[in-house]
């Protein structure tokens, strides 16, 4: 009986330590098109604890359609951007979405929308795993928020 009890134990104490599925979504903002009818983009920090995943897709209620991008310099320093199938999250290093760089490019954004205001941004992963958050919506010049 005894040994049988510290097997139970020992297992217990095992599952505790097992890696984290989680993965946190912080700071995440909208940026406005700076003409009416052209995208707008969306940018956050993700980060995938204990096992690596990746993101698959982007959403929000405020854009018809929602793409991965990832800007970079290109010949004679000219910048480029190209779509994106996935972007893998190696597990405990953050993936940063930010302008110049990767983002969600946001088409056919809904008319009207007010700086200051949030809305929400849903975030799929090659686990299954959907997260839903809210995204800061910032005017076209405005710096990103704090």
């Amino acid at each position: 009986m005894r040994r049988f009890s510290l097997s139970i134990i020992m297992m217990a104490m095992m599952a505790g330590c097992g890696p984290s599925d989680q993965i946190s979504v912080e700071e995440a903002w909208i940026r406005l098109p700076a003409v009416a009818g052209r995208p707008g983009a969306a940018y956050f920090t993700i980060e995938a604890a204990g096992r690596d995943d990746a993101l698959t897709a982007a959403s929000t209620p405020v854009a018809k359609r929602a793409e991965l991008h990832e800007s970079m310099a290109g010949t004679g320093g000219m910048m480029t951007m190209n779509a994106l199938e996935t972007v893998p999250l190696k597990a405990g290093q953050p993936a940063n979405f930010a302008p110049g760089g990767r983002h969600v490019m946001l088409y056919d954004m809904t008319r009207g929308l007010q700086p200051g205001n949030e809305t929400r941004l849903k975030l799929s992963f090659a686990s299954g795993r959907e997260i839903d958050v809210p995204a800061r919506i910032v005017a076209a010049g405005e710096s990103a928020p704090k």
